[in-house]
């Protein structure tokens, strides 16, 4: 959710003009910007190699606890931004599995593989040539870097979890639902898409486009499924994770003034998460 370019943004500026920034867009905490809204789906798009493969929708990695001890360690710095400690943990439990399987079932997207912290390039490779739902021009460049980037950067050790359209893969690396249930909506937005391979193009200079559809898909879900508790956790979990992408935003426009503007757009969505469940308590 949080992309490497977010993660390592510089900028020498005065901790004041942080915590200026960070007054300006603390006020607006307490809004419901991802409201509730579904992602309508007139028709689906769905390569029938993915659908009629043998392999199990979900396929959990084996443990390897120096490699995973590695991962919790590397996945620190994304710990603190979103302040929970189930984030890269590269243990995901049965409840966060279901969840997703749940929200796959229901909206009909049975061709969407699973991957629960395991690396599997060569599997993924077999995937992209499958996915004929992509034209080849995409699938044979961004698609084949979006692979090689995950063999290369294996997400068991840096993690960050996503969504690869160019596969039709979900890449799971931490043990939080409302992360796992926004992937999935990613899935669902990208499968009702007649040019596949160009929204995913569209994503590396729109990205907030579609985290904002995934984002509100996912609270129209759980609101539909009248689950308070993970309603909560979602509102705690998704707004700053999209604070990222809010700041991100913001700061290509002010480049020196990025991280401050990077780091008060995630305050802002911790705050207005936690004063929006706070409404439901």
């Amino acid at each position: 959710m949080i992309s490497s370019e977010q993660r390592h943004v510089r900028c020498g500026l005065h901790p004041s003009c942080f915590l200026a920034v960070a007054l300006l867009l603390i006020p607006l905490a307490g809004c419901k910007v991802l409201a509730p809204i579904p992602i309508p789906v007139a028709s689906q798009q769905i390569a029938p190699e993915l659908v009629q493969s043998n392999d199990p929708q979900f396929e959990i990695g084996q443990p390897q606890p120096v490699i995973d001890g590695i991962g919790w360690v590397v996945g620190i710095p994304d710990k603190i931004l979103l302040w929970d400690r189930r984030v890269d943990r590269h243990k995901i439990s049965e409840e966060t599995i279901l969840a997703t399987a749940d929200y796959l079932e229901q909206n009909n997207l049975p061709h969407v593989k699973v991957r629960v912290n395991q690396y599997a390039p060569l599997k993924d490779w077999k995937r992209l040539t499958q996915n004929k739902t992509v034209a080849w021009p995409w699938r044979y460049t961004l698609g084949t870097l979006s692979v090689a980037g995950e063999t290369i950067l294996p997400g068991r050790i840096v993690g960050g979890d996503h969504f690869n359209p160019f596969t039709q893969t979900i890449h799971l690396y931490s043990d939080i639902p409302a992360v796992a249930l926004h992937e999935a909506a990613h899935a669902k937005d990208f499968t009702r898409r007649t040019y596949q391979g160009t929204y995913a193009a569209a994503y590396l200079f729109v990205p907030l486009w579609h985290e904002t559809l995934a984002s509100q898909d996912v609270f129209a879900y759980l609101e539909q499924q009248q689950d308070v508790p993970a309603m909560i956790e979602a509102n705690r979990i998704l707004y700053p994770a999209y604070g990222t992408y809010v700041g991100g935003a913001l700061g290509n426009f002010v480049p020196n003034y990025s991280l401050p503007i990077y780091y008060a757009a995630v305050i802002a969505g911790h705050a207005n998460g936690r004063m929006l469940s706070q409404q439901l308590q």
